[in-house]
């Protein structure tokens, strides 16, 4: 693991971290601890030792007490790029080498990019990975999968998430709790001039994907979904709507069979004939707590906003407001009932910046926003997993005249 100058903050939170974080479960404690961030900021993988240029593409997850990621990066020796894959088994202080999962030139014709990621999901030691490949038209191209059963040491092509040959983009992938996968995305199917959001599970990779169903037939055509599991195998995805381009939230409450939309987290009733392309973030804690990150452009109301239900999405807090109009991308953890952590990216005089704000009240009331991220480096695309170690806060980072890099800060407790 390379380190990077210290970014020079301190930072004081307050959390509750459970002893025990099998299967991701979250403690109901309420107890507080205080927790520091020396402010140490991490490159997960060395680049210039693989002979790497720019960052494309990351994912990462959080399985029990491991972390997983993938990343897609420029190789400066070939002209495919390179896609790799990252564990830590201490919150991500400390990176296994990275393992190089393909080297098959059909799936190394990347269409994945940050904001329509390369996807990591895990349960024990099977993994699977998905990610966008170039098909006959630029730019546009059908999803592929591989999968690992020895811990990510080993992978093989699988199945096809849907045998119909259209563009398909922004997935998003989970493992639930009884080994099963997840996957949305967005496709145009339907040839009706918008992308709608489909859905799909494979429980056993040799029978391939199944319970294959639309969502929603006309999405938004160019902001990444969230997808999310609790442990009573309920399903929830957040998506950006057509009309209005409010975010959008479906349900299922038996494991993807049947699914039931639930209306718009924040209904801003943004018009909007274009594609801001951003999506939101969602984080569950209980069995009917919903917190979300949602971005509209809306007139006088552009900006980032949380809310939060208690009611599986039913009906929604008012939106607050979280950082200033230019925060923007933007993501999301609930460490249990009391504590959630955001971070989003935001202009600065200094540039793009990653900001951080904590709550310890349900979502009532944030911290005042903090600075994670170096000055003089644009910093975007920031993403949030919590284990018993710490909260890991990964990012784009990109110094004037710099290749774009993959950072990170851990915060322990």
């Amino acid at each position: 693991m390379t380190h990077l100058k210290t970014a020079g903050f301190k930072l004081v939170v307050l959390a509750c971290l459970a002893s025990a974080w099998a299967c991701g479960s979250h403690s109901g404690s309420n107890q507080a601890v205080s927790v520091q961030a020396t402010g140490s900021i991490n490159q997960p993988v060395d680049f210039d030792a693989l002979g790497l240029g720019d960052l494309i593409s990351f994912d990462v997850y959080r399985d029990g007490d491991r972390i997983h990621a993938l990343f897609a990066a420029r190789n400066q020796h070939a002209d495919r790029p390179f896609i790799g894959y990252v564990r830590s088994d201490d919150g991500g202080e400390h990176w296994q080498p990275a393992t190089e999962i393909t080297q098959n030139p059909a799936l190394l014709a990347l269409q994945s990019r940050m904001g329509n990621d390369v996807q990591i999901a895990a349960h024990g030691d099977t993994l699977m990975a998905v990610w966008q490949v170039g098909g006959e038209m630029p730019g546009m191209g059908p999803l592929v999968s591989l999968t690992s059963s020895d811990g990510g040491q080993h992978w093989t092509q699988g199945a096809r998430p849907s045998a119909i040959d259209t563009d398909q983009s922004h997935p998003d992938l989970i493992a639930d709790t009884g080994g099963r996968f997840h996957l949305v995305w967005l496709d145009d199917r339907d040839e009706n001039g918008h992308q709608g959001l489909r859905y799909a599970q494979n429980t056993d990779d040799r029978q391939g994907w199944q319970q294959a169903q639309t969502l929603d037939d006309s999405s938004c055509s160019c902001c990444w979904n969230r997808l999310l599991a609790n442990h009573d195998q309920q399903l929830f995805a957040l998506y950006r709507d057509m009309e209005p381009r409010d975010m959008a939230l479906a349900v299922s409450a038996d494991g993807g069979q049947h699914w039931q939309q639930k209306g718009h987290a924040g209904a801003f009733d943004w018009h909007f004939d274009g594609c801001p392309h951003n999506g939101g973030a969602l984080a569950l804690s209980g069995s009917k707590t919903v917190d979300a990150l949602v971005w509209t452009g809306a007139e006088q109301k552009n900006g980032l906003y949380h809310l939060k239900s208690t009611d599986n999405g039913a009906s929604w807090s008012q939106p607050r407001r979280m950082g200033d109009a230019t925060a923007f991308h933007a993501d999301l953890v609930a460490l249990d009932a009391l504590h959630r952590l955001a971070v989003w990216d935001a202009m600065t005089d200094n540039g793009a910046s990653i900001q951080l704000s904590l709550s310890s009240d349900g979502g009532a009331s944030w911290s005042a926003a903090r600075t994670l991220s170096q000055p003089a480096v644009s910093a975007t695309f920031p993403r949030v997993v919590v284990s018993r170690y710490g909260w890991l806060i990964l990012w784009q980072a990109q110094s004037a005249g710099g290749s774009r890099q993959w950072v990170s800060t851990l915060i322990k407790q």
